[in-house]
C-alpha cells in the first residue's frame, strides 16, 4: 500500500485541520489504518486508528478533539483535528495499523499564534 498524507499547515491554537491520506492498493478496504505523529525530539506515536468497517480508537491526547474516518470507495482515511493545541505540532503520517516501514513523507502541522 502506497500512502500520501496531506492537509497539514499552520493554524492558531483552538483551530481545526483536516488531514487526508490517499492510499493505493486493492487491499485498502481490508486494512486497519492509523494516523501517527512525530513531534520534534520525540518518538513517533499513534494518534488514532480505524478498522476496516470504521471502528475507531483514539489516543488519550486526541479524545474529544480528533475524529478518524475512512472512505473505502475513495481509498482515503481522514483525521479531523479540532481544538488544536501547540503540543499537537508534529509531522503527521498515515500508515497501516500496526505500521509497516512505508511511512511516506507525512504532512506537517504547526499550531502556533
Amino acid at each position: 500500500v502506497q500512502l500520501q498524507a496531506s492537509g497539514g499547515g499552520l493554524v492558531q491554537p483552538g483551530g481545526s485541520l483536516r488531514l487526508s491520506c490517499a492510499a493505493s492498493g486493492s487491499i485498502f478496504s481490508m486494512a486497519l489504518m492509523g494516523w501517527y505523529r512525530q513531534a520534534p525530539g520525540k518518538q513517533r506515536e499513534l494518534v488514532a486508528s480505524i478498522g476496516n468497517i470504521g471502528r475507531a480508537n483514539l489516543a488519550d491526547s486526541a479524545k474529544g478533539r480528533f475524529i478518524i474516518s475512512r472512505d473505502n470507495a475513495k481509498n482515503t482515511v481522514y483525521l479531523q483535528m479540532n481544538s488544536l493545541k501547540p503540543e499537537d505540532t508534529a509531522l503527521y503520517y498515515c500508515n497501516t495499523f500496526p505500521p509497516t516501514e512505508n511511512w511516506g513523507q507525512g504532512t506537517k502541522v504547526t499550531v502556533s499564534s
